[in-house]
């Protein structure tokens, strides 16, 4: 059985609100996250996959999401942050976590409300990231933000339904491979690579603004720009051969060797180095960067090493040594298995999940470095869990 008790204790102290006095330079410190899926806790609910019964990888439940005041709904329908998201590290400081799944630099105000890290504000409640930084910064001690964005102004979401396709759709000896689809190989052109680090730079530069407007000078605080993790190996690296359909009818990662060598060899570090090149163009003093491109390798969707839980003969979750034998990322699914009868959601595919959630809070915890932030790569130290998340080391 796992003892879960300090990092879910962390949550409830982070979304405890603060002391009337508290502020910029007063009270207990503050980490705030900001950004997209991958910051929010999106897929937090699942700690491993099953295809035999989805309770052996539920984790939290059914209200994984729920971050209202009074833990009956999201706060903005499927922004989806999870009580595992990495904010809550616990240890006297507090977590605010105000990332939004689906989120990009810019907020997108339609039917599905997505605040990007800018200052809107509709007057009626819905406001950007930057916003809502500024206006919980006033009132608490924040002392690190760390964001998490550009993936999605890369058609992150759009790119990986591209390769899925193209996977169930082709044979394996005429296989159709989607880098070199139009619609994929536009989001990486110089042209484009530039306009979204034009982009993500004026993010960080709006956090910065939102920390000025709360009352905080700059070098009191520090920015963190993380970079995505890789979610799947390169193509020599499944445990499922790419001939037939069950890597993804199986195992939930639909892409040809090929295309997921290209997804570790172009694309991740091609967002990546624009994350890196936005922060030093935004000019922000003392920004830092949580390197997190190699955190998951060993534990990634479909690698070898690790399986379903029944393909590893692992009753649950629960069972002593599940975080070592079973996948950080969820599972692809499509809209022929997902969502009526299931409890998944398909926008969860290809996030990481509650063990991938809770060692990004290991990470975020280490550059938190006892309110002495600093910047670095983390990854895998051992098995096992310390405190109820799996080993991590930043270096």
């Amino acid at each position: 059985m796992l003892t879960l008790a300090a990092p879910l204790l962390a949550v409830v102290a982070g979304t405890a609100p603060p002391a009337a006095a508290d502020g910029p330079g007063v009270g207990a410190p503050w980490v705030v996250t900001l950004g997209d899926s991958y910051i929010s806790g999106e897929a937090g609910r699942w700690a491993g996959s099953s295809n035999a019964s989805s309770s052996r990888a539920d984790a939290l439940g059914p209200t994984a999401y729920f971050d209202n005041a009074a833990g009956t709904g999201e706060q903005i329908p499927r922004c989806h942050r999870s009580r595992s998201a990495e904010a809550y590290v616990g240890g006297g400081v507090n977590g605010l976590n105000l990332a939004c799944s689906g989120a990009t630099t810019a907020t997108s105000a339609g039917s599905t409300f997505k605040p990007g890290i800018d200052f809107y504000d509709d007057g009626a409640g819905r406001v950007g990231q930057a916003r809502a930084l500024q206006q919980a910064a006033s009132t608490r001690n924040v002392e690190m933000v760390v964001v998490s964005i550009g993936g999605n102004d890369f058609g992150f979401a759009d790119v990986v339904t591209s390769c899925v396709t193209n996977f169930l759709t082709s044979p394996s000896w005429w296989k159709n491979y989607c880098n070199d689809d139009r619609s994929v190989t536009a989001n990486f052109t110089p042209a484009n690579v530039a306009a979204v680090r034009d982009r993500i730079a004026g993010a960080f530069q709006n956090v910065r603004t939102a920390m000025r407007n709360a009352g905080y000078a700059d070098g009191t605080w520090t920015l963190v720009a993380q970079t995505y993790p890789s979610p799947i190996p390169r193509g020599d690296g499944f445990r499922y051969a790419q001939g037939g359909y069950t890597r993804q009818s199986v195992g939930g990662c639909g892409f040809w060797n090929a295309d997921a060598t290209w997804a570790n060899d172009v694309a991740l570090p091609t967002i990546n180095n624009t994350v890196r090149a936005a922060l030093t163009q935004s000019g922000v003093a003392g920004g830092t960067v949580l390197d997190l491109a190699a955190a998951f390798n060993g534990r990634r969707l479909c690698e070898s090493g690790v399986g379903l839980y029944e393909e590893r003969g692992i009753a649950s979750w629960r069972t002593a040594g599940a975080v070592d034998q079973t996948e950080w990322v969820n599972q692809i699914r499509t809209v022929s298995t997902c969502c009526a009868s299931s409890p998944y959601y398909i926008q969860e595919s290809i996030h990481p999940n509650y063990w991938g959630q809770l060692a990004a809070r290991s990470c975020v915890r280490q550059v938190w470095n006892g309110g002495a932030p600093r910047g670095g790569s983390c990854t895998i130290s051992g098995t096992g869990l310390v405190n109820g998340e799996p080993r991590m080391q930043l270096r």
